[in-house]
């Protein structure tokens, strides 16, 4: 007979030796510049896992905060230079800041007095969120973090720990997130509008700029997640970013890194660690890593423009992000904060919503993959669903609970982890409902309702698993935009 000190040592001599082994094994694998080399990378599986995550739209936009409704407000030097959507946007800029006011010189006015990383990160825990995606250099080309190259082109104004903050915001931020142990991710767009190298010699703009910039920030910071944009004017041979992928890689700290698809115009949903739909409603498999990104209203960036009516509702994310998880991806939401570093109240609300429901309802999400039928629909006409990259309509209540007449909603979405199955149903079932599936009804076990932890009555039918629900608590405090049944099988 082993002795339990023995055992233990021996057990943990076994463990070190299979961690110094995987460890070994990924410091001898190569990643070559090139597509194929890199998409043989497995994507980390923490990625898969985390299912929620917060992205955060900041910077010199967040001091107008104002678009016209329904366009990004992160845009606004653009929208200002081109005087889009009939000038709406250069007459704003006009009657309020007057004519001899350019974006830069916004810079003073984003001072972030009021921002606190450490309230972010509480919030963002308390959202539920397991990882976030950082807006660290947007298409105008200023930078949340003092970059070399950023203040070389731009001057002072585009270093905020010279003008405005005075401090290294990204810095600041990935500190407070990685201190609360939750995966930081930064976004960073390849390109820049009016960079004069960007539009006149791409070449140096490449090698000389973008280059040494985003190697500067990855080293700084060593991110858990590397969110390209801005990538749909070149290949991803013009932009170089196989060999830029290839370092990362091979010769950064970080071995967990994830990267999303966006490395060049002939990437997105072809290569890269996840795939992304923007504005969208995602994907129908789990054959790869995806990811939908979106925020709570019509804009990314803060948009001043915004009411209420613009703004999903509690439920509505909730059911997205319970839809979007039953398919095998993550939802990625973004909140938008003011110039001051203050997050909106109506975002902070609907983000303390999201995690009271994951609070109680999260192992139904964490961790769990796509089962075989990630929905049950009711009877009645389906519904038309497109599938895409960008701006593509998703209306989850009218899939759910405000169809039209006739048409079939989804009664439940499914996900599983190992041998358990969670029925996730968007409203009350009254006092009893079926799980359409044969598979299932022979081989439960045990039925649980999440909310209060109560076994409850089950049998198998003709259709499937008949599941009694205990009477409605109406004082019970149930998180009531979703229920969940676990199902051990």
């Amino acid at each position: 007979m082993i002795r339990p000190f023995t055992f233990l040592k021996h057990r943990c001599a076994i463990l070190l030796l299979t961690l110094l082994f995987s460890v070994s094994v990924q410091a001898q694998t190569r990643y070559q510049p090139n597509w194929e080399s890199i998409d043989s990378r497995p994507t980390p599986a923490w990625f898969s896992d985390a299912k929620f995550g917060i992205f955060v739209c900041w910077g010199l936009y967040s001091v107008p905060a104002w678009s016209p409704k329904g366009q990004y407000a992160e845009w606004y030097m653009y929208w200002l230079k081109q005087k889009s959507f009939d000038g709406k946007v250069y007459d704003f800029h006009q009657n309020k800041y007057g004519p001899d006011v350019q974006f830069k010189d916004f810079a003073p006015l984003f001072k972030a007095e009021l921002w606190n990383p450490e309230e972010w990160a509480d919030l963002f825990e308390r959202a539920g969120a397991k990882y976030i995606v950082f807006t660290t250099k947007h298409h105008s080309g200023y930078t949340l973090w003092p970059s070399k190259e950023a203040e070389q082109t731009w001057g002072e104004n585009f270093n905020p720990v010279k003008v405005g903050p005075k401090r290294d915001l990204v810095g600041d931020l990935t500190k407070a997130i990685k201190g609360k142990g939750l995966k930081m991710g930064l976004y960073y767009s390849l390109y820049e509008w009016y960079h004069p190298w960007y539009l006149n010699d791409f070449h140096a703009f490449v090698a000389d700029h973008f280059y040494p910039q985003f190697k500067d920030l990855v080293t700084r910071y060593e991110p858990d997640i590397l969110w390209a944009d801005g990538e749909w004017e070149q290949t991803s041979e013009a932009w170089r970013t196989p060999e830029l992928l290839a370092w990362l890689f091979n010769d950064t700290k970080n071995k967990q890194v994830v990267i999303n698809d966006r490395w060049g115009n002939d990437t997105r949903h072809k290569h890269g660690g996840f795939f992304t739909t923007e504005y969208g409603s995602g994907m129908d498999n789990d054959a790869h890593p995806w990811e939908e990104n979106r925020g709570m209203g019509y804009s990314y960036g803060y948009n001043r423009a915004e009411n209420l009516e613009d703004y999903r509702s509690s439920r509505e994310l909730i059911l997205m992000l319970a839809d979007i998880v039953s398919r095998g991806g993550n939802l990625c939401l973004d909140i938008g904060p003011a110039a001051d570093g203050q997050i909106p109240v109506i975002m902070q609300e609907r983000l303390v919503q999201i995690g009271n429901w994951l609070k109680v309802n999260g192992e139904a999400i964490y961790g769990t993959r796509m089962y075989r039928n990630p929905v049950q629909w009711s009877d009645g006409t389906k519904p038309e669903i497109r599938r895409g990259e960008y701006m593509v309509p998703y209306n989850i209540l009218k899939e759910t609970l405000e169809p039209d007449p006739g048409q079939a909603v989804k009664e439940i979405f499914f996900t599983q982890k190992g041998n358990t199955l969670y029925a996730i149903v968007p409203k009350w079932p009254g006092k009893t409902f079926v799980i359409n599936d044969m598979a299932v009804a022979p081989h439960a076990s045990r039925v649980t309702f999440l909310q209060t932890g109560r076994e409850l009555q089950f049998k198998a039918t003709g259709n499937g698993l008949l599941i009694e629900i205990p009477p409605f608590d109406p004082n019970g405090k149930w998180a009531g935009e979703a229920y969940v049944f676990k199902i051990d099988r």
